[in-house]
């Protein structure tokens, strides 16, 4: 009987420690990732249409969290298909070489008030930089959500090479936005 009760304590146990830190299921209907930048002073805003976000998160342990983030360098939707095909040449994001921009979190902490810090790589175009940023999260209908917003220098990359190293025609300043949602 004792033997029967460790094993129901130990099978309780691991239920409950493995409903506290779960993969979440992102919804990629309602999950944006967004450049934002300036374009001769104008700001402008900037979806990827493709990309995969998976966060590992114990709101009971956020130190335990994890993410990554894998962007489709080609899929920067500017508006027009001739900019579109543009920004995915060599001299910005050179997609046929580098075809995902990713983000792996090396540290997620706890900053109060529904608020995270987060650490980690970014990659884009081969070149990787340590970034850290805040993240809101919250519980909307059940589901998590997730915002932050990641200031980047996008010279540091090489994004805009030759005569788009210029920063008169676009903003060396650029903001990677993103909201998303659990399913």
């Amino acid at each position: 009987m004792k033997i029967t009760q460790n094993i129901l304590l130990a099978s309780l146990l691991g239920v409950s420690l493995a409903a506290g830190a779960a993969v979440l299921k992102t919804d990629p209907a309602k999950t944006t990732v967004s450049a934002v930048f300036k374009q001769m002073n104008v700001p402008v805003e900037s979806k990827f249409t493709r990309h995969r976000v998976v966060i590992d998160y114990n709101a009971a342990a956020v130190d335990t969290s994890k993410a990554t983030v894998e962007v489709d360098t080609a899929s920067l939707d500017l508006g027009e298909a001739e900019m579109n095909k543009e920004v995915a040449k060599k001299e910005w994001f050179n997609a046929a070489q580098y075809p995902k921009a990713t983000f792996v979190s090396s540290s997620i902490k706890n900053a109060g008030a529904g608020k995270l810090t987060v650490a980690g790589k970014l990659t884009i175009k081969g070149k990787a930089a340590d970034v850290t940023f805040p993240v809101t999260v919250k519980t909307e209908g059940g589901k998590q959500v997730f915002d932050g917003a990641v200031p980047i220098k996008r010279l540091a990359f090489n994004i805009g090479e030759g005569e788009w190293k210029d920063t008169g025609m676009v903003a060396d300043e650029v903001t990677i936005k993103f909201h998303v949602v659990s399913q």
